[in-house]
Order: C-alpha cells, then structure tokens, then sequence
C-alpha cells in the first residue's frame, strides 16, 4: 500500500522537476514545503500510514481546476486548498498542495493520507459525488470562482463546419456533418429564438429552414437543416429535424427558449465585457467591429431586410457559447445606437481632419515685435509696475513747447551781388 502514496508524491514531484509545478504548502507537517526534499514529505506520509496495516485505501490524491481565465494567486489557492479540505473532512491531515502550470487552464493537485492520527480511516466512500461536489459548488460561491457546468462547456472540442465543396446530394456524409453540427450546437449553446439558434449554427455553414409561411412544412411546424453555401445560399438536399439524433424539431427548441432565458442571463456580463472592450478601441464602422470581436471568439450575424437595410445585430461568443441580440445585451448595444455611436466618431474624426487640413493651408503669421506692441500690451496690463525693459525703450512723449534758447537760428542766405 505504501507504493500507492508513493506513487502519488512522486507524480507530484517529478512534474516539480521538469519545472512545470510547484509545492506550494505542506500543511501539518513540522516543517515547510520548502525546508523538506521529497524523503522528509514522504516519511510524514508513512509515519501516520503505519498506524493502520488492515486500510486498503490510504491516500487521497485530487486535482481541484480552474477556468483560463482566472488568474488565481499563490494565496487564493491555498485559501481554496484549505477550504475544500476542510469542507471533505481532510482538515487535520497532513496535506501537500501542489501548483501546476503544464495544461491551458490553472489546476493544483493535493496529496494527502485517509489514516488519522489515532489510527481511524476516513471513508472515501463516494466522496467524489457527495463531499467533494458539494465543496466543489460552495468553493465556486464563496470565491465568486466560474462554476464547473461552465468549464466543462468551454473545453469542448470545436465544432467542424460543414465542408461546403465536398457537399454532395443524398451522400451520408453530408448528412453526418450537418448532424454533428446540429447536435453540438443544440447540446452546447445558449439561445432564447431560432434566429439565435441560427446565428450560431450559420458560421458553420448550416441553417435550420422552416420554408415559406404559406408553405406545408411552416404550417405543419416542420423544420429542415440545409447547407449553405459561401454566399449564404441554401444547397444540397435539407435533412427533416426528426432524421437527426438529438431530435432538433421546433417544438423541442421551443422548449429550450424557455429554460435559456435563466440560463443566459449569467453569461451576458462575459459577452458584453468583451464587446467593451472592442468598443474603446473606438472602431469607426461596423465592420471594424466585427474584426475585433473575432478575435474575441465572437461571431457575428448582421440582420437584414429585403431592402437590404440593418434591422438587428447577434453575438455568437464561441467562448461561452452564449448567442445574445444587441438589445438583449443593453441599450446602447443594439445596431441602431452602435451605428450612431460610429457615425457621431466619423462626424467628430471629420471635422478635426477638415481642421488639420485647414491650418495647414492657412497657417497664422507670427505677431511682429515692435514697440509699439509692447507699449499696447503694458498699457493693457493691471497693477502699477511696469516693465523697466519696455520704459527703457520706449520714447517719452511730451507736449510743451521746445525752449527758445534751444531752438537753431535760420543762416540767412548772402544774395550774391550782380553789380560789376
């Protein structure tokens, strides 16, 4: 039985030695998870695993994971480590927590020993689906953590779109493409109408069709997935929502409008942080946009009517599989206050270059420096001092009469004397 605990540490400490975890706590022990090699934590473990020789299960080995985009601390998760072992039963054991960095997401794992101090065992008994899912949904509360149901949807594998070109009519393989789409898309995504259902089966080139409204299939509530093509044209032969697995019909979607309500509502701030955050990037059209979002793994579907003008605009966040209108998201997320929002940028960007433009045509002289300017600027300025340099050059005007002494006296001219 010892090999087993071994096992476990040693798992732990290799992963130590590649460089891609860390021992982060060695909680009661008698020393520090840095003070001890691996003999010192694993002789802590066999000292307590001795007490008891007839136990067939003495080691406790978990992994608690996270989703990518928490970025726990070192404290958060011995805080989180303390807590799920306190809540299972495992708080007086010595424990070791351990920081792992080889996957996408953040994860620790714990090793630890069921042999209490007085010999006893704890009953592992289904701890998985009792103690620890009930930890588990407490942790996630208490620490505002994303919940489990979540992660496990964002970790799915991508869906594959439907390969348009090889498309060919009545083959299986058309009709095993559009179902695997179909049947991600319906087990996996969050959407309240079948135009939100549709945005997200759209960008891998599938649409559910419920054909005209004065048709047969519109009136006996029928639904057809079809493939489209690069245009957004429907193409090859439509498959009946009844030939699929999940059974994708139009009363079974009505149903799941209803219960994504709730559901979508916990997912709303994920998408419109992101839509933010594209937002103050301050794109100046729409299609801007739509560029930027991409690189958030969001999709977006522009509505159109027949005239060709946009009535409404969808989010499809591949990220939290959630499909969201605009006007579900807020006011101002909607196509119309996002099309005013970029033209009032265009108008203001417009009128600043016409400015630019203008200055440069016209640029403003420079003021002459001249006395007279100073003079005009001192007198306009308040207070009694006055600028010595501007007194030194400027003239002294006077209005009296120039003294007679001063005055220089007319030469008169000789006249030259004509007499011979």
């Amino acid at each position: 039985m010892p090999r087993r605990i071994e096992a476990a540490l040693h798992y732990n400490e290799h992963k130590v030695q590649q460089g891609t975890a860390m021992c982060i706590a060695a909680v009661n022990y008698l020393r520090e998870a840095n003070e001890m090699n691996v003999s010192q934590k694993l002789a802590g473990f066999l000292q307590r695993t001795s007490l008891n020789e007839r136990a067939t299960t003495k080691t406790l080995h978990v992994s608690l994971n996270f989703d990518p985009s928490e970025q726990l601390s070192e404290q958060q998760l011995l805080s989180i480590a303390a807590a799920y072992m306190e809540q299972i039963g495992f708080a007086a054991q010595p424990y070791l927590v351990y920081r792992h960095f080889d996957a996408a997401h953040p994860h620790m794992h714990i090793v630890s020993t069921t042999i209490k101090s007085d010999g006893s065992r704890i009953n592992t008994h289904n701890i998985g689906r009792n103690q620890s899912e009930k930890a588990r949904k407490e942790i996630e509360a208490s620490f505002g953590l994303i919940k489990a149901e979540r992660q496990q949807r964002l970790r799915t594998p991508a869906i594959k779109p439907v390969d348009v070109a090889t498309v060919v009519y009545g083959k299986s393989e058309t009709h095993r493409s559009i179902s695997n789409v179909v049947s991600a898309v319906f087990s996996q995504y969050v959407f309240c109408s079948l135009p939100e259902f549709n945005a997200a089966l759209q960008q891998f080139n599938v649409v559910a069709d419920r054909g005209s409204e004065k048709g047969r299939i519109y009136s006996k509530r029928g639904l057809l997935y079809r493939v489209l093509d690069e245009k957004g044209t429907k193409t090859g032969v439509p498959i009946k929502a009844s030939a699929i697995g999940c059974q994708p019909t139009l009363d079974r979607l009505e149903k799941k409008f209803a219960t994504h309500t709730t559901a979508r509502q916990s997912l709303q701030p994920f998408v419109k942080a992101k839509l933010d955050e594209c937002l103050v990037k301050s794109p100046a059209s729409v299609q801007e946009l739509i560029v930027l979002l991409q690189q958030k793994k969001i999709y977006t579907v522009l509505r159109q009517n027949a005239e060709g003008r946009l009535y409404g605009i969808t989010f499809v966040d591949n990220q939290n599989k959630a499909v969201l209108n605009g006007s579900a998201i807020g006011k101002g997320y909607s196509i119309a206050a996002l099309q005013k929002t970029f033209a009032t940028a265009a108008t203001v960007n417009t009128k600043k270059a016409a400015a630019d433009v203008s200055r440069k045509m016209n640029p403003v002289p420079a003021k002459e420096f001249s006395l007279t300017n100073v003079r005009t600027v001192t007198k306009q300025q308040t207070g009694s001092k006055e600028n010595l340099f501007v007194r030194l050059l400027t003239p002294e005007q006077t209005f009296t009469n120039t003294p007679y002494h001063l005055l220089k006296k007319k030469r008169k001219k000789k006249r030259k004397n004509t007499d011979t």
